[in-house]
């Protein structure tokens, strides 16, 4: 979607979004109030504090986007402000061997958490580009057909 395609109702949509997922992150990676969490060992323990860390902190970040966007259409931020401290920050890929001790559940709310990111990625992507002169066409095409072959 290129940037120009950016509106208030995809911000608003997206934000949303982002919302609900951090409030089932929060409870599912909250082990003060896991009664399951008694049964498991040391390294489970482990894994969901890491992998709850890099999922609340990528939803955090996401967050912090939507409101810098909705800020800028707000005329709370200039454009300027914008490019310097809106940027998305990259994603943390999680280990794979804290999302095999983790629950079917849980997992799915990170890879849910990880196709929000590279979808709000991808907006903050195309949005820059717009933003530094427009696409080359070359550029352009070079980046659909990675897009394209891109795993999934």
């Amino acid at each position: 979607m290129p940037a120009r395609d950016i509106n208030e109702e995809i911000i608003e949509d997206l934000y949303s979004e982002a919302l609900v997922l951090a409030d089932d992150a929060r409870a599912a990676f909250d082990l003060r109030f896991r009664d399951d969490v008694s049964h498991v060992g040391d390294l489970t323990r482990v894994a969901l504090s890491i992998e709850g860390l890099r999922t609340t902190t990528r939803l955090m970040h996401i967050l912090a986007w939507l409101l810098n966007q909705r800020a800028y259409r707000a005329g709370e931020l200039s454009e300027r402000q914008l490019e310097r401290c809106g940027t998305l920050p990259v994603e943390r890929e999680p280990d794979p061997d804290n999302l095999a001790r983790l629950e079917p559940e849980t997992r799915s709310l990170i890879e849910e958490s990880e196709r929000l990111h590279a979808r709000v990625a991808r907006l903050d992507r195309d949005w820059r580009r717009e933003r530094q002169g427009g696409d080359m066409p070359v550029a352009s095409l070079q980046d659909r057909i990675a897009q394209a072959f891109a795993p999934a």
